[in-house]
């Protein structure tokens, strides 16, 4: 009982399934009723987070970056962690929607599943034209009242390149004040995914209830594909190192303790000081390089991120019964890259992250919920890969320093 009570993630777990069960078995009954409006209260939680948070990590992001990253090898670095995030999300949104040809879903059921969410289906009705508009907003404050967050993000990023711009005196409080306004809402993220259990059990019972045993059966596919993803992923960074000078099998074994402690830990900063070992001891990278790149790239480069979104939202789509189009597809892609670039370092970012695309393409976010709650198995090999991108990146940048 003491482990279970010390052991959030084995409590998410069994929110679930308990949630899963109940929806199995007693799909009609008054418990599901009553369980139903807990799950959209833990979404919504969720989403009230999302706007202040993001605002804040990028605002800090760049126009604080602008600050501390500049010359030749903060640019170099960016260009790099960028490239390296759109090839991914490239090869990922081609790959990405094939990928669930097994889930077999009755219509009715996903039908029955979609009239209890929160999905916004205009959204992704809108044409190229209308969605490219709709980014800049005529009114800044009425895209804000009518939860319009695309906007609102590119709104932030024009407002902070602007106050990067400004002399350091004068954005300096600025920065500050966001600063302190991301922290705070990290904090009540963490009180929000401590209610994970609770609010995942309603979500479950609800999907229990619609899809039967097909949802268990959906859950588990995107379970396995994921940890196959990030693994994959991994694997094929390995053939750049020699692009960096070291070859294939010395990059291996250096990078190997660094690996494991992101298997044990799922976290690229508690990661980094291994991290650090490995790039100047059997990689060989110089210590200029290492000392700025590694901990930058620990704390806000997530290369997994444009694979995990682009699985979210194809699964996702495909559990709903919500069709994707070409459109759709690029713009999760873009907002991969976007995410692999600014992810921050708290349980699940990544998929927190995705709430305003999920709204902006008309997708259940309590479908990006259920995600939350089966992340903590694939969060390790997302780690992994993470580590693996970073020091990739270490020692192509280290070859292309002079």
């Amino acid at each position: 009982m003491s482990q279970l009570h010390k052991s959030p993630v084995l409590r998410v777990v069994l929110g679930l399934v308990a949630g899963l069960l109940l929806g199995l078995l007693a799909p009609d009954s008054l418990a599901v009723k009553l369980v139903e409006p807990v799950g959209q209260l833990w979404v919504n939680g969720l989403r009230m987070t999302i706007v202040p948070l993001i605002a804040a990590l990028l605002i800090v992001a760049v126009a604080g970056g602008e600050r501390g990253a500049t010359g030749k090898l903060g640019a170099r670095a960016f260009a790099v962690f960028a490239a390296l995030a759109i090839v991914v999300a490239i090869v990922a949104a081609f790959v990405t929607p094939h990928l669930w040809g097994g889930l077999k879903l009755d219509p009715a059921d996903t039908a029955a599943l979609l009239a209890n969410s929160t999905a916004l289906p205009e959204g992704a009705a809108l044409t190229p034209r209308d969605w490219l508009l709709s980014l800049v907003p005529a009114n800044i404050v009425k895209a804000a009242a009518d939860g319009a967050i695309l906007p609102l993000l590119v709104f932030t990023l024009i407002f902070a390149a602007a106050l990067g711009r400004l002399p350091d005196a004068v954005a300096a409080p600025v920065i500050g004040f966001f600063k302190g306004l991301g922290d705070a809402m990290m904090i009540v993220v963490g009180w929000v995914l401590m209610l994970a259990p609770i609010g995942v059990f309603g979500l479950g019972a609800v999907v229990g209830a619609k899809l039967g045993g097909a949802a268990a059966a959906a859950l588990l596919l995107f379970f396995a594909v994921s940890i196959i993803a990030y693994s994959v992923l991994t694997l094929v960074l390995y053939p750049l190192a020699p692009l960096g000078g070291v070859s294939i099998g010395r990059f291996a074994r250096g990078i190997l303790p660094a690996q494991l402690v992101a298997f044990a830990s799922r976290s690229s900063l508690a990661s980094l000081p291994s991290m650090l070992t490995a790039a100047r001891g059997p990689l060989g990278v110089s210590e200029p390089v290492s000392a700025f790149v590694l901990p930058l790239a620990a704390a806000t480069f997530k290369l997994q991120g444009a694979v995990s979104l682009l699985l979210g939202v194809t699964f996702v789509a495909t559990l709903y019964g919500i069709p994707l189009g070409p459109a759709a597809i690029a713009l999760a892609a873009g907002y991969g890259v976007l995410l692999a670039l600014s992810t921050p370092g708290i349980t699940s970012a990544g998929l927190l992250m995705q709430v305003p695309l999920f709204e902006a393409l008309g997708l259940p976010v309590e479908g990006l919920a259920l995600l939350i709650a089966i992340d903590t198995i694939p969060d390790i090999f997302k780690t992994v890969a993470n580590v693996t991108a970073d020091l990739v990146a270490a020692v192509l940048l280290d070859r292309s320093k002079a």
